[in-house]
């Protein structure tokens, strides 16, 4: 077995050479070495003491910092109100951190995280993660390098901010820093940050922000290539490049100041690629022996940083190393009786308490644009004095009266600003409100939603555009990984409150295929918190679209999908103009209750069976329902308008009036939006017949093929007859 690290230590300062060379820049800033010094001590104790606690079977999160402990300096470069977004090897970092802010307790911080105590001052006991509000520290979750398009999309807002009437809860000239680890570079969300810094560099945007690159050369038990991380990094055009060593203490500290100051001053992005070691293990359950020998792993304590910042006070006659050792000791007496004593805390053990942060709800207030605002968005013709509007128009005038009434409102995403979007839907929006409001972005779903999570974290009310749902799916962990859980990691002290905008759902005639035809919703219906309405009729989008703004001014996650083949569509029979709406102006909408969260949408008043959909489904519904009363059935159909949460109690309210169900699904049979609405009736108690029609669980052809795979309003009649 190899030594142990802390053995090691304890060893090399009882034994230190008193002809070791004196050092020749130490002494110049005694203090700010000490202070370095002691964040390491304490960050290292911390890992100890955590390891020693999960051995008692009191601590649950052992991926520790020790070796990282050099990231120390980057935080002593920064003000304490500069935001960080760090990597989870932040030990030293956060210790330094706390050090600059009076009354901090960072000891009691990070071991109350291990512990899961409700005490946890940013989870609460959800998560071991590094977070502060009061050091200005954003929890990230450890999905790998997940949270760089976030940081990235801080940066970019925090950019433009002094260009905007929103006031970020930062100085305008912050500088964020975002922390990760060599083998998450190589993570496509980490590229896709990078090139998007570079991306907004090479154009002069501002672009305060100081990605940290944690180099131990491993990840678990995969090592990067020699010179791969260096060459990687260092190749990003417009973005500043420099190298440290967390062995070379004096050096990395002038090293980071001389960054941080770039980045502030410059409002350009720069990277610093910090060379560290990995002590201990991936984490406590990391048999490290299994990949590595024993004298790799003893190779690696030359390269321990608090023996090099040891040495540093040694050589300038700051400290002896008795004093060191001294120092060492003291700080474990001072980590372990904190330990010590916060064993046995209290944790969470009820549901409700855990996700509480989830899905709480705040008071709302209904945000109108004065007359002024409203003339300036829409000129001479205001929409609701216009004819009935289609699908595309209605949303096209709820955004400009949301971006009219909501200076933090934003609208981006590719395609969406010059072109007015692929559909027209944001036609005019750019020239009303300008670019900086509304934005093309690059082509990268990764960077448009990491854009929108740090936009919120900013101030502003980001509404996003994916540009169609199959493209979703190459970016829906900054959903599920970043934007949903923000809140839960935070215990409700961060959030990040959007509305995504996504162009979906098939029957799309003229041009199609899989990927403007993708009727697959089950990603976005098993994140907890996220809220997903689907709009299909102009008279009632306005609504839902404004209800979600609501949604996201509490905090909330909300995706607004829109059926592309409903867009433009007029009639539910030739020339009856039954899918046109005349405009509802804001101040009508609150009086629309039918369009709050929860609420489901009802036509026509049969009673022989109710048809229960959505989008696509309604309006094939209520044609199958007009063919059906011929034949002397009468039905109902009921738009849910939300799949998540699905509207259970409003559901089975109107269901109980009815003696058969038929539900009515575009999406897929299996893992579609039909399985749990069976589910919450039958849950519900609902003891009517019951019959659900699909489309196939297939991909979706191009051109009339497309027929033979997706529900069809003659399989609507088919089972309605089924169960009359």
């Amino acid at each position: 077995m190899p030594e142990s690290i802390d053995d090691h230590v304890v060893r090399r300062l009882r034994t230190w050479p008193t002809h070791l060379a004196k050092s020749e820049s130490g002494g110049e800033y005694p203090g700010t070495l000490l202070a370095y010094f002691d964040a390491q001590l304490q960050s290292r104790h911390l890992d100890l003491a955590i390891r020693w606690l999960q051995g008692k079977g009191e601590a649950f999160y052992t991926i520790g910092s020790a070796g990282h402990e050099s990231n120390a300096a980057v935080a002593m470069a920064l003000r304490p109100s500069d935001p960080a977004l760090l990597h989870y090897r932040s030990g030293g970092f956060y210790a330094a951190r706390a050090a600059q802010v009076p009354g901090s307790t960072a000891v009691d911080d990070v071991l109350n995280g291990a512990l899961a105590s409700i005490a946890d001052p940013i989870s609460g006991g959800r998560h071991k993660v590094f977070g502060h509000a009061g050091l200005n520290v954003v929890p990230q979750t450890s999905t790998i390098g997940s949270h760089l398009p976030r940081a990235f999309g801080l940066a970019f807002a925090m950019g433009r901010s002094s260009r905007t009437e929103v006031t970020p809860p930062w100085p305008l000239d912050s500088v964020v820093v975002c922390s990760f680890g060599d083998a998450s570079a190589n993570h496509s969300t980490a590229v896709g940050a990078l090139n998007a810094s570079a991306y907004c560099a090479h154009q002069g945007l501002p672009l305060p922000i100081l990605y940290v690159c944690e180099d131990n050369g491993i990840g678990i038990s995969t090592k990067s290539p020699s010179g791969w991380v260096e060459r990687s990094l260092g190749s990003w055009p417009s973005i500043e490049y420099a190298s440290a060593d967390g062995i070379r203490p004096v050096e990395l500290l002038a090293s980071a100041a001389r960054l941080v100051e770039r980045v502030r001053t410059e409002r350009r992005p720069a990277i610093l690629h910090l060379r560290t070691v990995r002590f201990m293990g991936h984490a406590g359950s990391d048999a490290e022996l299994a990949y590595r020998s024993t004298r790799e792993i003893e190779d690696d304590y030359v390269r321990d940083p608090l023996l090099a910042t040891a040495a540093e006070l040694i050589g300038a006659g700051v400290l002896t190393p008795d004093d060191v050792l001294a120092r060492y000791e003291d700080a474990r007496e001072a980590v372990m009786e904190r330990a010590t004593a916060l064993a046995g805390t209290t944790r969470l053990d009820e549901a409700e308490a855990i996700t509480a942060p989830i899905t709480m709800r705040r008071s709302r207030r209904d945000v109108l644009a004065s007359p002024g605002r409203r003339a300036l968005a829409f000129g001479p013709k205001l929409p609701e004095s216009e004819g009935p509007l289609t699908l595309a128009q209605s949303i096209n005038a709820a955004l400009r009266d949301a971006l009219a009434a909501r200076p933090d409102a934003l609208v981006f995403g590719q395609d969406v600003g010059r072109k007015g979007g692929v559909y027209g839907v944001t036609r005019g929006l750019r020239k009303a409100f300008g670019a900086e409001r509304v934005f093309d972005t690059l082509l990268d779903e990764q960077t448009i939603l990491g854009s929108a999570l740090g936009a919120a974290l900013a101030g502003f009310l980001p509404i996003p555009e994916i540009q169609y749902l199959a493209y979703l799916h190459n970016a829906e962990d900054q959903l599920r990984g970043e934007a949903a859980t923000l809140r839960f990691f935070s215990d409700g002290q961060y959030e990040n409150g959007m509305v995504v905008r996504v162009a979906g759902l098939a029957y799309q005639k003229g041009f199609g295929g899989h990927f403007h035809n993708d009727n697959s919703v089950a990603v976005l219906r098993d994140i907890p918190g996220l809220v997903l309405a689907v709009p299909t009729h102009p008279g009632s989008a306005p609504g839902l679209l404004r209800e979600c703004l609501a949604l996201a001014g509490e905090g909330r996650v909300c995706v607004y999908l829109e059926p592309i083949a409903l867009y433009h569509q007029r009639d539910l029979f030739p020339g009856d103009a039954a899918w046109t709406s005349a405009y509802v102006p804001p101040a009508g909408w609150p009086a629309n209750a039918s369009c709050e969260l929860g609420r489901v949408r009802t036509y026509g008043e049969g009673r022989d069976v109710l048809l229960v959909t959505f989008g696509n489904g309604v309006r094939m519904s209520l044609r199958a329902s007009a063919d059906l009363a011929v034949d002397g059935t009468d039905c109902t159909v009921l738009d849910l308008q939300w799949l998540a949460p699905l509207p259970c109690e409003e559901l089975l309210r109107v269901a109980a009036g009815f003696g058969a169900v038929v539900v009515v699904d575009e999406t897929r049979a299996s893992g579609g939006v039909s399985e749990s609405v069976i589910t919450a009736l039958v849950d519900g108690g609902y003891d009517g017949r019951l019959k659900r029609v699909t489309s196939v669980d297939s991909f979706i052809p191009l051109g009339p093929a497309a027929d033979a795979v997706l529900l069809s309003e003659a399989q609507i009649i088919a089972a309605v007859r089924e169960v009359s």
